[in-house]
Formats: C-alpha cells, sequence, structure tokens
C-alpha cells in the first residue's frame, strides 16, 4: 500500500503512454508479468500513474505511434510522470470476439493482443485478458525522480515519489465527459462494463 510520501505508478511502454495520454486509446489491456506475483495481475489499484517503460518497445507490437527505441532506464537516470489515470471498471474477457472488437480502441497489434490473450502463467488462465477503461488526465505540472532499480522487471505496479500537493485538482482530462461517455457507451455495446 502507498502512504503519503509514495505513490502507485503503472508500467506501460512509452508509446501506449502516448496514445493514453493524447486520447488515442481510452483503454488499457494487460495479462501480466512475469514478478506480478503468486496471485499474478489485477487491476489492483484504481488510481495511479502512467509510468512509461523504455525495453519490450518494438515496432511491431503496436499499429501506430512513435516507437523510440531507447535502451532500459538506468538508476539514477530522470524519470518524466505528465499523466495520472483512474479506471473506471476493469474486467475479465474470455470471449477472444469481444477481446478482438476492442481494436479501434487501442493501438496494440492484433498478434501482442492474441498472445497475451493466449498466455497462460502465474495464476492466469489461457484464453483470458484483463481490460480496463480508464480516464487519463495530464498533469499541469509534470514531475520528475530519480529511476531506481526497485522500478525495473516484469511488473505492473511500482511505488513511485509521491507529487507535489494539489496536482489532481490542477490535472485536465485529455478527453472531455461527452466522448468519455461515448467510449463507456461503445463498450457496454460489445457487452463489455464494469
Amino acid at each position: 500500500m502507498a502512504n503519503e510520501s509514495t505513490a502507485w505508478a503503472f508500467k506501460e511502454w512509452q508509446v501506449v503512454c502516448d496514445a493514453l495520454a493524447s486520447g488515442r486509446q481510452p483503454i488499457l489491456l494487460r495479462k501480466g508479468g512475469i514478478h506480478e506475483g503468486r496471485e499474478g495481475f489485477s487491476f489492483a489499484h484504481e488510481s495511479f500513474f502512467l509510468f512509461p517503460t523504455r525495453f519490450h518497445a518494438q515496432g511491431d507490437q503496436v499499429r501506430e505511434g512513435e516507437v523510440r527505441e531507447m535502451p532500459e532506464w538506468q538508476p539514477g537516470e530522470r524519470i518524466r510522470i505528465t499523466h495520472h489515470a483512474e479506471a473506471e471498471w476493469a474486467v475479465t474477457l474470455t470471449d477472444w470476439a469481444q477481446v478482438s472488437a476492442l481494436e479501434p480502441m487501442h493501438i496494440y497489434s492484433e498478434g501482442t493482443v492474441r498472445d497475451r490473450f493466449d498466455w497462460e502463467g502465474k495464476g492466469m488462465a489461457a484464453g483470458s485478458i484483463h481490460v480496463a477503461l480508464v480516464r487519463v488526465r495530464e498533469l499541469t505540472e509534470p514531475w520528475e525522480f530519480a529511476y531506481e532499480p526497485k522500478f525495473g522487471g516484469c511488473r505492473s505496479w511500482v511505488q513511485v515519489p509521491a507529487p507535489a500537493e494539489g496536482w489532481r485538482e490542477r490535472a485536465k482530462p485529455v478527453i472531455d465527459d461527452g466522448r468519455f461517455e461515448e467510449v463507456a457507451r461503445e463498450l457496454r455495446g460489445l457487452g463489455i462494463n464494469g
């Protein structure tokens, strides 16, 4: 659990963080990483910052977006956090037709999503994937902190130093309420809601 001096961050490829930040992608799809723990991945936190990762960001994993091939973060490098997300809901999908129908709402390649859907391990069954509808907000004052080895590894959640107080009141949604409700309605039309 995070305390007042720390906050939760969700690690995701830089190119996907960019898509979330622009409003292009309003959902997260996740199966989990090697270091998710015995129970496997879950959307354990409703409120979190987006932590851009450099590793695994290969161009064939996404259908669009600027993939910046950069080496893994090194201790002491400065991490810049620019966006916060809140999960409106999260569900586990087991119907590939539903998962496939999400294609217009994300930038992942079909192969990437299919690989995640089919993967089995760490408490996660083959033929399933976690989906969350997220409301992303841009921080008016991004903050930086030094990268530490504890942020590494194939895990989704990390605790990071907390930003300055008052950030939430100043953060601005990347898509307006009308568009966000439209996305939620489209998902309900697919039989997907929390």
